[in-house]
């Protein structure tokens, strides 16, 4: 997101900076925060340079759910099928990116997952995107071995402790979550991630 100053004249903002207040908002103060006005205001804009963008403010929050899926399906997805030597440390790949914000959003999405107890269409955007993201991680196992059966067990497994953590805002310190991630792994796979394989995810993560 830009953190540049806006031009005091002549300046009627973009997409990217309206969607960028609109997004704060949303983390901070909910869907019900969005509204055009107050935004305007934090923006130090007219109400109608909104306008210039966007058809109305149900246009703004499709870009807030498409931006949505691109920090946190779509780094998911990317994950679940990166390069991994061993099917441990593909399941590694994974929990990385649930563990960085710069990859998975982690505010957002539970952002996201509120708005969407009052909204239809955020609902069935949130429904479809954990469809998608099980898919992803059921064909990440089937691709190791898996028999379909456990490999949808196993996906639901990993999915719903990570949405757990999110939605549950849990926070520990990372020292603690990562002494139990081999248990986690070896739950998740059937199989327990190698020292060598625990100091590479370690150093991906800067805790080397």
């Amino acid at each position: 997101m830009s953190t540049e100053p806006l031009p005091d004249r002549g300046w009627r903002g973009s997409p990217e900076v309206w969607l960028d207040a609109a997004y704060e908002a949303l983390i901070t103060g909910g869907v019900d925060a969005v509204k055009i006005m107050p935004l305007a205001n934090s923006l130090k804009l007219s109400r109608t340079s909104f306008y210039w963008f966007f058809k109305d403010r149900r246009q703004l929050l499709d870009g807030l759910l498409q931006r949505w899926e691109a920090t946190t399906t779509a780094p998911l997805i990317a994950a679940s099928t990166e390069y991994a030597y061993t099917e441990t440390e593909a399941m590694l790949n994974v929990i990385s990116c649930f563990l960085a914000d710069r990859a998975f959003d982690s505010r957002l999405e539970l952002a996201v997952r509120a708005w969407a107890q009052q909204d239809p269409i955020a609902l069935a955007q949130l429904h479809k995107a954990d469809t998608v993201r099980l898919d992803a991680l059921r064909a990440m196992l089937e691709k190791w071995g898996h028999p379909p059966q456990d490999a949808d067990v196993r996906a639901r497994t990993i999915y719903l402790v990570q949405v757990g953590y999110i939605s549950m805002r849990v926070e520990e310190p990372i020292e603690v979550r990562l002494d139990r991630f081999p248990q986690y792994v070896e739950i998740y796979t059937g199989k327990r991630p190698p020292d060598h394989e625990m100091d590479r995810f370690k150093a991906r993560l800067g805790l080397l």
